[in-house]
């Protein structure tokens, strides 16, 4: 798809990755950027930073009504959605340990936000005969995230739910592309964890992910990796899983040596 003149929502944009994919999309030409967070104050920086292509709406994606709220606002002002990228997502650090209410928070973020969009834009997107959904999940989802449980488990859902999408409804003209990158310099990478100081050997800037998330949906690609290293590792994966786990134990010993974490 092309995106010049289009009508383009992004959640989570008031900073990191959001802020960076509302830039692109200006920059490429489209018509319309709605940037949406759940702090309003942040998407209006944002918006007003673009300039007139820009709006902002405050919207928190774990509620349904709001992202419902969301998409007839944008339809009723500009008369489509012709691109909706579920980019908001949370983490938190833990394993076992992580209270009922963390893991709850972060389902509701990072999976349930893109069941509500999906819900509310799907039926829009039939009635126009296409549309693009566009969600941001990480690397973790199709590999993991050692020290965040919840965060691992969320974005393989995240995965799954976009998987789901294209195959139901790829035939009806709407496409689906989901975003794995691996890391990215936001404030999501905390660098006094060991773990995410090794996901810097890799990381890329929100802008650099954003070019790769506008070139992804151009090309139509379902998987859409900034990094090509995720490719490597997950193919290593699916090859032999049992190698690849036994892997990953070694690497989590290497990283929470001097953590005391068992």
């Amino acid at each position: 798809m092309e995106v010049q003149d289009r009508v383009v929502v992004v959640t989570g944009a008031g900073r990191g990755i959001g802020a960076a994919m509302c830039r692109a999309f200006a920059a490429a030409g489209c018509r319309s950027v709605v940037v949406s967070d759940r702090h309003e104050d942040a998407a209006l920086a944002v918006a007003q930073a673009i300039g007139s292509q820009a709006v902002a709406n405050r919207c928190d994606v774990a509620i349904e009504s709001d992202v419902q709220q969301l998409i007839s606002d944008t339809i009723a002002q500009f008369g489509r959605v012709d691109i909706f990228c579920s980019n908001a997502g949370i983490t938190v650090k833990g394993g076992l340990e992580s209270c009922n209410a963390d893991w709850q928070k972060m389902w509701d973020v990072n999976v349930m936000s893109r069941l509500f969009a999906a819900r509310a834009v799907v039926p829009y997107m039939q009635d126009q005969g296409e549309g693009y959904l566009i969600h941001t999940a990480s690397a973790a989802g199709l590999l993991m995230e050692i020290g965040s449980a919840s965060y691992s488990v969320t974005k393989h859902a995240d995965v799954a739910m976009a998987e789901w999408l294209a195959v139901c409804y790829g035939r009806a003209g709407i496409r689906v592309s989901v975003v794995c990158p691996l890391g990215v310099e936001t404030d999501m990478l905390d660098d006094s964890d060991p773990i995410h100081r090794y996901l810097h050997l890799h990381s890329i800037t929100a802008d650099d992910a954003a070019r790769s998330i506008l070139d992804g949906i151009q090309k139509e690609e379902f998987l859409i990796l900034p990094q090509a290293q995720v490719a490597e590792f997950f193919a290593m994966k699916t090859d032999n899983y049992d190698r690849w786990i036994r892997g990953f134990q070694r690497l989590r010993q290497k990283l929470t040596r001097d953590q005391n974490i068992v």
